[in-house]
């Protein structure tokens, strides 16, 4: 083709037959250009090479057709007579910024080409135009285009996965963990997350990175109990080669790998003295030493720490130093275990049932009322993991088109249905009774609108005696009023 804008003979190649033109169901391009010879010889040859390709021949005229249609790609040129292809560049980006952006001129320089890539453009290439470089230039093109649709989608999986709403639960307890992870999401606080196994501490961690400014870098996840206590300081601070026996070469550590991003560790009970030493420096002044080097690392990381176990008492005990405990407890989010929220049982088990169901290929409608009472009367001492492992096993036995008690495991079933609806272990009667009892009295708030006249008087007790209660209980205030933190 070889299109040169001082001469308007072209070289023109042999014209394929039409039967023999490669296939590109899709693919779209728009073409501005002033000069109408330029316009055409290049509409025709990317024709022929498959291509759907609209011309016009100035700027507002290209607004006018991406307003109509959707286009992969607009090749411009640079010098037309009332906008040029900079002002066209600039309004792509902003209203357009799916459509790559080729540029042409027949007078480029250095800086002019610098300036296109810098504003967006794809690419910049000069008059005359070379079959094969313009082959080539929109075939990458293309493909950068599919890339950049593909990481579009996987975040989009990434807002479905570890959005707000991938947190089930309308228990008030929940309600407040979420406003309190909108709340810290956005700051650099670090953030130490409590609860039993299996109550969500992972999810609860990636969810707050994933809400903040941070969520394009690292989420780096270190499991502090799972790694041998020899090596958690290189796995987190990383080491030089010759630092110990097996270091064969320089390693970067968690901490490094994280930077500008998140790091999470987890189980941070299982430091060791001398770690803890290290990680209140970081914490501190984000600075560190990788092992067996004098060589003073500085990195830009958010951390949120997870236990299992009561740092205070680990604190009181002498096992985890009272300095790095004030550091870590800057804001707590203390997960409730899935007894204390039961009422988030049905949502829990139907989000899990969905989601095996989809992934066995299997149409089930739902769970039976009987299989989520017994559900909600067990103690599930594995939390939202086991109840997920509960609704796994049953989707893939299940012969029916609902979950019935007949599909849940036979110990739980047998555990639900004791009278007291769980397994008995030696307690008090007061003790016993404090759960019901706490049940009992934010039922009767939620029914009266938390109103503790009304509440007191459904109940047949005093004013006084319900509020002692209700800050025995921790119900002394009321939930927010929310919506939409379902899936």
């Amino acid at each position: 083709m070889n299109i040169n804008p001082t001469n308007t003979a072209t070289t023109a190649r042999p014209e394929r037959p039409a039967a023999q033109s490669p296939q590109k169901p899709g693919a779209r391009l728009l073409l501005v250009d002033d000069d109408r010879i330029i316009l055409d010889s290049l509409g025709e040859f990317l024709r022929l090479e498959g291509y759907e390709v609209d011309g016009v021949a100035k700027v507002a005229d290209a607004l006018a057709a991406l307003e109509r249609r959707t286009y992969n790609i607009a090749i411009t040129d640079v010098n037309m007579p009332e906008s040029d292809g900079f002002e066209l560049l600039g309004l792509l980006r902003r209203r357009f910024p799916e459509v790559v952006v080729i540029m042409i001129t027949g007078y480029g320089t250095i800086e002019s080409a610098v300036e296109a890539i810098k504003m967006g453009a794809y690419d910049y290439l000069t008059k005359p135009i070379i079959d094969d470089e313009i082959r080539l230039v929109v075939e990458r093109a293309l493909n950068q285009q599919a890339l950049v649709r593909e990481v579009h989608a996987l975040r989009q999986q990434l807002d479905l996965r570890y959005g707000l709403d991938s947190i089930i639960g309308h228990d008030y307890k929940m309600l407040r963990i979420f406003d309190l992870i909108e709340t810290v999401a956005d700051s650099k606080v670090n953030v130490l997350i409590t609860g039993d196994s299996g109550t969500g501490k992972s999810l609860v961690a990636r969810v707050t990175h994933h809400r903040s400014q941070r969520r394009d870098k690292p989420f780096v996840e270190v499991s502090c109990g799972a790694i041998p206590e020899s090596l958690l300081e290189s796995e987190l601070f990383g080491h030089v080669r010759g630092a110990f026996t097996g270091a064969v070469s320089d390693k970067a550590g968690k901490f490094k790998a994280a930077d500008g991003g998140t790091i999470f560790l987890d189980e941070i009970s299982a430091a060791s003295p001398a770690l803890q030493v290290k990680l209140l420096r970081v914490l501190q002044e984000r600075q560190f030493e990788p092992v067996g080097s004098n060589t003073t690392e500085t990195v830009d990381v958010r951390v949120i720490l997870a236990t299992n176990v009561e740092l205070e008492k680990e604190v009181e005990e002498g096992r985890f130093r009272q300095d790095l405990y004030y550091r870590v407890n800057v804001v707590s989010i203390a997960l409730p275990s899935l007894a204390e929220r039961i009422g988030d049982i049905p949502l829990l088990a139907q989000s899990f049932l969905d989601c095996y169901g989809a992934e066995t290929r299997k149409e089930l409608l739902g769970l039976t009322d009987e299989a989520i009472q017994c559900l909600q009367r067990y103690h599930w001492p594995g939390n939202v993991r086991e109840l997920e492992n509960v609704i796994e096993r049953a989707v893939v036995l299940t012969k029916n088109r609902h979950i019935t008690v007949h599909d849940l495991p036979p110990k739980l079933v047998e555990a639900a249905c004791t009278p007291t609806g769980e397994v008995y272990r030696p307690t008090s009667l007061k003790a016993a009774l404090e759960e019901p009892e706490k049940r009992i009295i934010e039922a009767a708030l939620r029914a009266n609108n938390w109103n503790r006249q009304l509440t007191a008087e459904a109940l047949e007790i005093n004013r006084t005696t319900l509020y002692k209660k209700m800050k025995r209980y921790n119900l002394e205030v009321a939930p927010t009023a929310r919506a939409g933190h379902g899936r």
